[in-house]
């Protein structure tokens, strides 16, 4: 049991369902040496979010969520998304550098979010980002995994939801940044090649008929942890779900909207049911 990844396992009858919340940690480890202030750091939070989908155990599917905070190691890139220009050496794997981290914003941001201020006023040594890799970055995806594997071996298929949120507005890194996101949810299927066309718009449709605009794509495609697990051609099948935060989040105060988060959370019980009834059918 690691002490800062939660797992909760299925109450009841199992279903062939995976939830994972990667970012709403907010454990901040004592060997960080960030520069900036916490609070700019905890806007990178996706907060609340395992709250919100908390009701995926009832409905006999695991979740799982990162207590760490995604700004000390962010387990949704690929351990290779490494800039280069932070070390203090030179890295011994191999490294793939993606426009996240050109952006301040890969396995180890550079930069806070929309302030866009160094995180660190030092370079980082090899030693460091190995222990935060090995530490919780391969923890948590073989904690994730594990899961996966082992709901593909019962049932011959696996449905996993990554839950994110997202900002009201498009934040650094993307074409939009600083303009109003539209959207009140966006799914990411890596168009197309990491959830089948049939279940992605089963949830579009879902959370349609509660009146919202749902994205697919839009800007927000899913990174490492849909690309990693996902085969659709077997059965294996990955979506990432992101909530846009005005809907339940007071994103200046930092604080739950009383009435809207009860509201969002209910309306995500009911969107974890209709996914996992749904999972049932295709393996009953």
């Amino acid at each position: 049991m690691h002490p800062y990844i939660t797992v909760i396992p299925p109450r009841g009858e199992p279903t062939p369902v995976v939830f994972d919340s990667p970012h709403s940690g907010s454990h901040y480890p004592d060997d960080f040496d960030y520069i900036v202030p916490l609070w700019m750091l905890r806007r990178g939070e996706d907060p609340c979010v395992e709250k919100l989908f908390s009701a995926a155990p009832d409905h006999g599917s695991p979740l799982i969520a990162a207590e760490f905070s995604r700004m000390y190691i962010d387990p949704n890139r690929s351990a290779s998304d490494i800039d280069p220009d932070m070390l203090d050496g030179e890295w011994p794997h191999p490294i793939e550098i993606s426009h996240k981290t050109r952006s301040g914003m890969g396995l180890i941001r550079s930069r806070s979010g929309r302030d866009r201020r160094r995180i660190y006023e030092r370079k980082l040594s090899i030693e460091e980002v190995h222990h935060r890799i090995e530490n919780f970055w391969r923890p948590y995806h073989d904690t994730l995994r594990n899961h996966l594997d082992a709901t593909y071996a019962t049932f011959g298929a696996a449905w996993h939801i990554n839950c994110h949120s997202m900002p009201s507005k498009w934040a650094t890194g993307f074409e939009k940044a600083g303009e109003p996101n539209k959207n009140d949810y966006v799914l990411g299927n890596r168009d197309g090649t990491t959830a089948g066309a049939e279940f992605t718009e089963l949830v579009r449709e879902t959370l349609a008929g509660f009146g919202f605009h749902v994205g697919i794509n839009d800007g927000q495609k899913g990174v490492e942890l849909v690309r990693a697990y996902s085969d659709p051609s077997e059965e294996r099948h990955s979506l990432q779900i992101e909530i846009n935060r005005r809907l339940y989040w007071d994103e200046r105060n930092m604080k739950k909207r009383e009435g809207h988060f009860e509201e969002q959370q209910a309306i995500m019980a009911n969107l974890i049911k209709v996914v996992c009834d749904y999972a049932r059918s295709r393996v009953g």
